[in-house]
C-alpha cells in the first residue's frame, strides 16, 4: 500500500511538471501577457481643430498598430515651433484605449471609427503663462513607448485652436423648434378664430361647475386646499391658475371660497388671484380677504387644521390641487367622511392612487397643466395645448417609425433626435 501511495505521488508529479513545460513553451500566452517583440508604428497622425467649440482644444487622430497593448503607451510631445524641442507632454494614454468611437459628434457612427485613435488637447492649459497668440499654430510628434524603446514618428502634425458660431450638431435641436414654433402659433391663431375649437374633454374639469353649483344651492362653502411646494413648483403655479378660474365662478354664483395655505408666498399669490378673479365679476366688494388663509407651516399641524375646517364648517365641494406628500390620504379621507363633492390634481404619481380612491375626480399629471386652458378657453392657451398635443402625436409616429427602421438595421433616424 505505501508503495502504491509513493508511485502516485512521484508519477502524478512528473504529470504536472510536463504540463506547466508544455504550456510555457506551446502557449505562453496563457501564463504571460506578453508585449509584441518589436513595434509597429502607427500612421495618418493628423491634427485639427475640434468642431463646434469655443476654440479651446485640438483634435488629435491616428491609425491603430499592431502592435496595441496594454503596456504600451503612445505619448504625444507639442511645441509652438515646428523645429523645437518638442519637450512639454501634451498626454499619455494606453495603446488600447481612446478610439474615435468615443466621440460620435465629430467622426460619426461609421465602423471605421474603431480603427482609429483620437484624443483632444487643450493647448492654452499645457502653455500656460505663456505668450500665446489668437490664430497660435500648434506642432504635435506622437511617440510609441514600451518600457525603453521609443518610436517616434516622424510625421509633424499642427492646428490651431479656433472658437465656432455654430454648433453643426445641434441643427437638429434648432429644426425642432422652429417646426414646433410653427405649430404652436398655427393652432393660437386657428384658436382666435375659432373660440370653440374642440379639445379633449377632462371629466374633472367637467364637474366644476356642478361642485360649485350644488354648493351655492346648499349654502356651504367651498374650499381649495393646495400642495404643500412654494411658489417654484410647477405644480402651485398651475393650482393657483386653476384657482383663478374656480373664483372667478364663485364670484358669478355668489358663493363662498375659502382657501387654506402653509407657505406665505402662496397664500399671498393666491388672495392677488382671487381678487383680481372677483374684479373680473364685476363684484370687487364680494371678496374677503380673511377667506384666503395660512393654516400652518408644517405638514402634519397643516392637515390636522385644515381637516378641522373640514370638520366644523363642512363645505359642500373640497378642491386639492397642487403636489402632494403623505398628507394626501389624510386629507381626501377625512373631506370623503363629510359628504363633499371632491376634485384633485396632482403630478405627485405616489399620492394618485389615494386620490383616485377617495375623490369624485382626478386630474392626473399634465391634465393638471392643462386645466388653466380647458377653464378659460383663453386662445393663447388653447393653442399651446391643441400644438403640444399635435406635437406629442408627431413623436409618437417618428417612435414608431424608427421602431420599424432599426427592427431592420436602420438606425440613421435615431441620430436625428441626439443633441450632444
Amino acid at each position: 500500500m505505501l508503495l502504491i501511495l509513493i508511485m502516485t505521488s512521484v508519477f502524478g508529479k512528473l504529470f504536472f511538471t510536463a504540463g506547466i513545460i508544455f504550456i510555457v513553451f506551446f502557449h505562453p500566452s496563457v501564463i504571460f501577457a506578453q508585449s509584441p517583440p518589436f513595434l509597429i508604428p502607427p500612421a495618418d497622425f493628423k491634427a485639427f481643430d475640434t468642431p463646434n467649440d469655443a476654440g479651446e482644444a485640438i483634435s488629435l487622430t491616428w491609425s491603430v498598430s499592431p502592435s496595441d497593448h496594454p503596456d504600451i503607451f503612445y505619448v504625444i510631445y507639442t511645441d509652438k515651433d515646428k523645429n523645437g524641442s518638442f519637450e512639454k507632454e501634451a498626454i499619455r494614454i494606453k495603446s488600447n484605449t481612446g478610439y474615435r468611437t468615443s466621440v460620435p459628434e465629430i467622426y460619426g457612427y461609421k465602423k471605421e471609427n474603431g480603427d482609429y485613435h483620437h484624443v483632444q488637447i487643450f493647448p492654452r492649459k499645457i502653455f500656460q503663462g505663456e505668450t500665446l497668440g489668437k490664430k497660435q499654430v500648434y506642432y504635435f510628434k506622437l511617440v510609441m513607448v514600451a518600457e525603453d524603446t521609443k518610436i517616434t514618428l516622424d510625421t509633424i502634425a499642427s492646428a490651431s485652436a479656433r472658437g465656432n458660431w455654430l454648433h453643426t450638431k445641434k441643427i437638429n435641436n434648432f429644426a425642432i423648434m422652429i417646426i414646433l414654433s410653427a405649430i404652436i402659433l398655427y393652432f393660437i391663431v386657428h384658436a382666435r378664430k375659432n373660440p370653440n375649437m374642440f379639445l379633449r374633454k377632462i371629466g374633472g374639469l367637467d364637474a366644476v361647475d356642478d361642485a360649485l353649483g350644488r354648493a351655492t344651492e346648499m349654502g356651504k362653502p367651498v374650499l381649495f386646499v393646495h400642495g404643500l411646494t412654494g411658489m417654484g413648483s410647477i405644480s402651485t403655479i398651475a393650482a393657483t391658475s386653476i384657482l383663478g378660474r374656480i373664483a372667478r365662478k364663485i364670484a358669478d354664483y355668489d358663493a363662498n371660497l375659502k382657501v387654506v395655505n402653509n407657505d406665505p408666498i402662496v397664500m399671498s399669490v393666491s388672495q392677488e388671484v382671487v381678487k383680481e378673479s372677483y374684479l373680473e365679476a364685476g363684484r370687487p366688494d364680494a371678496y374677503n380677504p380673511d377667506n384666503v388663509f395660512l393654516v400652518a407651516s408644517e405638514q402634519f399641524p397643516y392637515v390636522a387644521a385644515v381637516g378641522g375646517i373640514m370638520t366644523r364648517e363642512r363645505p359642500a365641494a373640497n378642491f386639492f390641487v397642487g403636489y402632494f406628500y403623505a398628507e394626501a390620504l389624510i386629507l381626501a379621507e377625512t373631506g370623503a367622511s363629510t359628504g363633499a363633492i371632491q376634485i384633485a390634481g396632482t403630478d405627485a404619481y405616489t399620492q394618485l392612487p389615494f386620490f383616485i380612491t377617495t375623490c369624485d375626480y382626478t386630474l392626473i399629471g399634465e391634465e393638471l397643466y392643462a386645466a388653466s386652458a380647458y377653464l378659460s378657453r383663453e386662445p393663447m392657451l388653447m393653442g399651446t395645448l391643441r400644438a403640444q398635443d399635435v406635437g406629442k402625436g408627431i413623436l409618437i409616429i417618428i417612435l414608431i417609425f424608427g421602431t420599424l427602421l432599426a427592427s431592420f438595421g436602420l438606425k440613421f433616424i435615431t441620430h436625428l433626435f441626439e443633441a450632444f
